[in-house]
């Protein structure tokens, strides 16, 4: 066992494993005993802080209520659900008998909402295609409703809010200085936020895209793409000459100015860097995009708008493409209720910005912003092209007419979505990590708490000219498992070193290529879920999460229905 170096008599006999858990208690009392007089500035306390705003967020918070303890959600965001609000209607499903507990009574929720006359205002259920990803989007069976549209996911989230009576501050941003997170030994004790405000709790969970709570408690993480040979992977790193989804080139199109000529510089859009060698990991992401929620009911969709500093030149290369016969542009505009779309990225020049994020897991909050106004520039500019541009064929242009922003989606935000997809960022190196061949459903993982079943789907990291001149994408990966596979507890733990009061169940400890099955949004409500009910018990039994033992957690997921192996 770690020896305290705040222990000078035997406690063990009284509470083994448990002697981190009583100081943190100790020090939370005294904390909350003094605050009063020796602190000017506003402090909250619960039993568990939870910072994010995301449906794992959501749903761990719901979870620590429903276990009798008090918890505060502490969101930078403004809207709830992350991207299950943000615009990502279409579920990443896999296998829906795996995703259980809260999760399930989500989508189960939404299938309510569709069984009511009104919530079909722009189009009649019966004329409703019906369709998911692998299952019908109507599950009447299982009364699922899989596929949504973004303001009926959000409203599900503020009913869980207030049914639950849910408190949480709202637009308030982790203080993420030196002075920002306070700490004795591995435990936060406390952190601030932009405003101001203390949050003091005895257990935390950062259930944010980008991990900086973790980040800020010293907890190490990793960035980019590892090389295969770190885990014995196969689909990790650079995976150049590699297309499974159909997001690359599939013609030779010229990257420069004038086609063939390098003398004449290269188009916006293609980087000068090399790729690199294949399997070698390096520091870059797969790229990210709006989930943009489309209308093609007359009444009911806004012309898209010419964003600022617009210029056609930006996509000359997607000229080139559709000059080259291409005509799949509208292949992911994925049909929701009332005549709407989840739109994503398809084909090799869409909506994915690659190689624009590099820098924005660990990038400053002013730089985060901008990196996200420029995404919302490039794809505005992308969509007014489309419908605008006389390049554009005609066939194209005159199907483009019949689509626009949904009126009456994301309204306090010019129809447009308010959470960018962050498919990857930080991720932390925990006590176990998840790699490929657990992802594949290969191995049987330690203390499972969840599960996944999706494929991994990686999208594409960069756009590069090849030794024959020609352009390509490099990082679009799809394999899908065996079966469903198990999560282990172990991913959403620190190293107890690092931080003993803490649970990550989002930035979880995963390679980049599992993390392409793990990061869905199904998975991460799960997650969420787990992550609070190790959280309560750890509080309840005088210890630390690392040392929970596993038969009660687990006795208390089954009970309520999570799913934790096949």
């Amino acid at each position: 066992m770690k020896t305290s170096r705040y222990v000078f008599f035997p406690l063990n006999s009284f509470f083994p494993g448990g002697i981190a858990y009583l100081l943190s208690s100790l020090f939370f009392c005294l904390t909350g005993l003094a605050s009063t007089t020796a602190k000017p500035t506003l402090t909250h306390r619960a039993d568990v802080i939870i910072y994010g705003g995301t449906s794992a967020a959501i749903t761990a918070a719901v979870q620590v209520k429903k276990m009798g303890k008090s918890v505060i959600i502490v969101s930078p965001d403004k809207h709830l659900g992350g991207l299950s609000a943000g615009g990502l209607g279409f579920t990443d499903t896999g296998n829906k008998e795996v995703i259980g507990g809260l999760a399930r009574e989500f989508y189960q929720r939404l299938y309510q909402h569709y069984q009511t006359k009104d919530a079909w205002k722009w189009q009649k259920q019966e004329e409703y295609g019906n369709k998911g990803q692998g299952t019908p989007a109507i599950d009447g069976a299982n009364r699922t409703m899989w596929i949504f549209e973004p303001h009926a996911a959000e409203q599900v989230f503020e009913d869980f809010v207030r049914e639950y009576k849910l408190t949480i501050f709202r637009n308030e941003w982790l203080d993420r200085s030196a002075k920002g997170i306070v700490k004795q030994g591995s435990s936060i004790r406390s952190f601030r936020t932009l405003s101001g405000t203390v949050y003091e709790g005895k257990m935390f969970i950062d259930a944010t895209y980008e991990g900086d709570l973790m980040a800020a408690a010293g907890v190490r993480y990793h960035v980019g793409r590892e090389a295969n040979s770190v885990y014995n992977e196969k689909w990790n790193g650079v995976e150049t000459e590699v297309f499974q989804h159909g997001h690359h080139f599939k013609t030779n199109i010229s990257p420069y100015k004038i086609p063939g000529d390098p003398a004449s510089g290269l188009l916006p859009e293609v980087s000068s860097d090399k790729p690199g060698e294949k399997g070698t990991g390096d520091h870059k992401i797969q790229a990210y995009c709006f989930r943009m929620c489309l209308s093609n009911h007359p009444d009911n969709r806004v012309a898209f708008p010419k964003p600022e500093g617009y210029n056609p030149a930006r996509y000359e290369l997607l000229a080139r493409v559709f000059a080259s016969g291409w005509r799949e542009t509208f292949d992911k505009y994925d049909a929701i209720p009332n005549r709407k779309t989840d739109t994503n990225n398809h084909g090799p020049f869409s909506t994915d910005y690659l190689g624009k994020n590099y820098d924005y897991p660990e990038a400053t909050y002013e730089r985060r912003k901008q990196i996200i106004k420029d995404h919302e520039l490039y794809q505005k500019g992308l969509m007014y092209f489309l419908a605008n541009d006389p390049q554009v064929p005609a066939d194209v242009h005159e199907k483009m007419q019949q689509w626009g922003l949904a009126k009456d989606e994301f309204v306090d935000n010019g129809n447009w979505p308010h959470q960018l997809y962050i498919r990857e960022a930080r991720r932390m190196l925990g006590v176990f990590v998840m790699k490929e061949a657990d992802a594949l459903g290969k191995t049987n993982v330690p203390q499972p708490i969840g599960m996944g079943s999706y494929a991994l789907d990686a999208h594409n990291s960069q756009r590069y000219v090849k030794p024959d001149g020609f352009v390509q994408n490099e990082g679009d990966i799809g394999v899908h498992p065996d079966k469903p596979y198990s999560i282990a507890y172990g991913s959403i733990l620190p190293k107890e070193s690092e931080c003993t009061n803490l649970l990550v169940p989002v930035c979880v400890s995963s390679s980049h290529i599992a993390y392409g099955s793990i990061r869905m949004e199904p998975v991460f409500m799960i997650l969420g879920q787990s992550a609070a009910t190790a959280a309560v018990l750890s509080i309840n039994n005088k210890v630390t999460p690392q040392r929970l033992p596993y038969e009660k957690l687990s006795n208390v997921l089954l009970a309520d229905k999570q799913r934790l192996t096949l």
